[in-house]
């Protein structure tokens, strides 16, 4: 079962707004040092951690190392390495104690494999999360009631860019999907390239554009009902979205195969590329004397009557149901859950997320975070992302199919037929 679909209102409620870490290889393991005696008594815990922008993981390891409770071990993978070995790391004899990921339905899968500690006193009066929303309550319970999830920070979508550049081109942000098509055109037509995107090794990247075009054309209901597998992916509402795709294709940077998330910002950076469609995570890429000069607008709406959506993925941790030391990962997770520790992860992480506690003040939150809550409170819906509302088996399939379709957007017939097998393949397993 999935989490149920929440509404922007409940989700923004509750959201205004260790001793020396030593940096380890991709190990699986509780207790380090031999402290991987059972019962809670793990002298050592250890976090496996998938961040890897450099301002969150400064600001994570900085955080671990001001814990007082017990050690902890911090381990830093690469994302689809975490990603690829996350079912191996909670089924370990000995698994790594608490781990930073998502929320949502993968959570949720995990949980259902009883791989995921029960957290639920965590969310109880006086626990960490117990003033946290309704709605991140929700989305932090498994299907049989219990938590299993502490959402510490979310972040929104839209398409950034930079207001002196903009300017420089004698352009404004878009209001409808045909003045956004215009813009792409006269841009193009001046040699600038209108969209950039990293592609290569963050092929989940161009789910992006998927998920907002699909959001547009067909809305949030037809999105989460066809990424829980009621709908197939050739039917003709998955065609729609794939012919505004398509229309898309010609005005992305040529580089954008090759470059990562990350490199994507590049060309915007240098006045040569014009947009970006990507998570407030992208704001840390750019330099420094650049971020207050970034601006953003939401994916114009394509068809007025479907009601409005944006994507606001929410991350944070969970623990595993074989931890070595269950009293001590519930104990980091209250402390990562905390007001101030929320606090100092946003201001010294660089990024623009924001805190899912509703005592962290957001007074001094920069004009652009404030705009991103904004958009957030207007809209109707709200979704995360492809495979935090559906599985990362499935985004695989995605994955493959939508760099397929960028490289060849004339075959959409052959690619939604190709896509429909392999994600039936996920759904029947």
């Amino acid at each position: 079962m999935r989490t149920p679909p929440f509404s922007r209102r409940s989700f923004l409620l509750g959201a205004a707004s260790l001793t020396t870490v030593p940096l380890l290889a991709s190990c699986v393991g509780s207790g380090a040092g031999g402290g991987t005696g059972g019962g809670g008594g793990a002298t050592t815990l250890t976090l496996q951690s998938s961040i890897q922008d450099t301002g969150p993981k400064a600001a994570l390891e900085g955080l671990v190392a001001a814990f007082d409770g017990q050690p902890v071990t911090l381990n830093s993978v690469a994302t689809e390495q975490f990603r690829a070995q996350l079912s191996t790391y909670l089924s370990s004899a000995t698994p790594p104690d608490v781990l930073a990921w998502y929320a949502g339905s993968v959570a949720n899968s995990y949980a259902e494999e009883g791989l995921l500690l029960d957290v639920s006193d965590l969310w109880a009066p006086g626990g960490a999360c117990a003033g946290f929303s309704d709605a991140l309550r929700a989305l932090s319970t498994s299907a049989d009631g219990k938590a299993i999830f502490v959402p510490t920070n979310y972040y929104w979508w839209s398409v950034f860019y930079k207001k002196s550049a903009f300017q420089q081109w004698g352009v404004q942000p878009p209001t409808t999907w045909d003045e956004f098509i215009a813009l792409c055109d006269g841009l193009k037509a001046r040699g600038v390239h209108p969209l950039t995107n990293g592609i290569g090794s963050t092929a989940w990247m161009s789910a992006g554009w998927f998920d907002y075009l699909n959001l547009r054309v067909n809305g949030a209901t037809y999105h989460r009902e066809l990424l829980a597998g009621k709908h197939s992916f050739e039917d003709p509402q998955v065609t729609a979205v794939l012919e505004q795709y398509a229309r898309l294709v010609p005005y992305f940077h040529p580089n954008q195969t090759s470059w990562d998330s990350q490199q994507a910002v590049t060309p915007m950076v240098n006045n040569e590329a014009a947009m970006y469609l990507a998570g407030a995570f992208c704001v840390q890429y750019f330099p420094a004397d650049q971020r207050d000069d970034l601006d953003f607008f939401s994916v114009p709406t394509i068809d007025p009557s479907v009601p409005s959506a944006e994507e606001a993925p929410t991350d944070g941790f969970f623990a595993a149901a074989n931890s070595q030391n269950p009293e001590g990962a519930k104990q980091l997770l209250s402390y990562l859950a905390s007001p101030p520790v929320q606090q100092e992860y946003v201001q010294k992480s660089g990024s623009s997320n924001l805190p899912t506690s509703p005592d962290v003040d957001t007074s001094q939150f920069s004009p652009l975070v404030k705009k991103g809550i904004q958009l957030l409170n207007d809209t109707d819906e709200i979704t995360q992302f492809f495979n935090r509302d559906s599985s990362d088996a499935l985004q695989t399939t995605a994955d493959a199919a939508l760099t397929q379709f960028i490289a060849n957007p004339s075959d959409i017939r052959g690619i939604q037929r190709q896509w429909q097998q392999a994600a039936q393949q996920v759904f029947s397993s």
